[in-house]
């Protein structure tokens, strides 16, 4: 029995992803502030930590090991999101936004390297974004901490190179989870923004609620961990690998007037 620890566990792709996971036989923790689970499953363990301190998820590492004796997997799904003009949010709400996506992150990864470098085997999935990839009008600081978080896997993945410890990206698209209504709102009221950030933002929030599954991306992620050599990046969905191919190979220029065209 594979075990493994997730962040962000308690609701969306997080329980959705525990949930599969548990389903495949695995045994999962299911990691977030509260230490609670979306639902009672056998295969699951709510474990409280926040990303946000270090020593919560040192802790928490300590309490699997404890158990279990290994950790097979760790995967850093923990996030947030901001919405507004780069003019009017303020540094508090951006640096907000890394600590979570980005810092998060890192403090996981940290707090496991140790453990899988004990071991001589582990494997490190960070679910990022197409945003990653693909910048959107006014979500820029979520766009910046997704690519950041990108960016240090594929780092990551380098420097780990030969010590059996393996890293991945998973990139999603649009999926219909509560993220949506948890965004926040930095637009203060009367800024020349505002007319076209009611257009923009009901775009937004249409495309997640219409989007796929969270367990799409759980299948994805079971689908790498399963294979005994994980993918650098995945986007799943034949629509969203589209999206990603065009924005790699069209212009900058095209690619900005495209996206300013369809969200603004």
């Amino acid at each position: 029995m594979e075990i493994v620890l997730i962040t962000g566990g308690s609701s969306g792709i997080g329980a959705a992803t525990a949930k599969t996971l548990a389903d495949s036989g695995m045994k999962v923790y299911a990691g977030s502030r509260r230490g609670t689970a979306a639902e009672a499953h056998p295969g699951i363990v709510p474990i409280k930590l926040d990303v946000n301190d270090a020593a919560t998820l040192k802790a928490a590492v300590e309490e699997i090991i404890k158990a279990d004796g290994r950790l097979d997997a760790v995967i850093c799904n923990a996030g947030n999101g901001i919405y507004g003009p780069i003019e009017y949010t303020t540094e508090e709400d951006a640096r907000a936004q890394f600590e979570t996506c980005y810092f998060g992150a890192l403090k996981t990864i940290q707090a496991c390297l140790p453990v899988f470098r004990k071991q001589g085997h582990g494997r490190i999935i960070t679910v990022t974004s197409v945003m990653a990839v693909l910048q959107l009008p006014f979500q820029v600081f979520y766009s910046s901490a997704k690519a950041a978080m990108l960016s240090l896997t594929e780092g990551l993945r380098m420097e780990l190179k030969g010590t059996g410890i393996q890293c991945c990206s998973i990139l999603p698209g649009d999926v219909a989870t509560g993220f949506t209504k948890a965004r926040k709102i930095t637009v203060p009221e009367g800024t020349p923004y505002n007319k076209r950030l009611t257009k923009n933002l009901h775009k937004i929030e249409k495309d997640e609620q219409s989007g796929m599954k969270p367990e799409v991306i759980a299948k994805a992620i079971l689908r790498q961990l399963r294979k005994r050599r994980m993918s650098v990046r995945v986007i799943p969905r034949i629509d969203y690998k589209a999206v990603g191919l065009l924005v790699r190979i069209l212009p900058e220029n095209w690619k900005l007037s495209l996206i300013n065209a369809i969200y603004s």
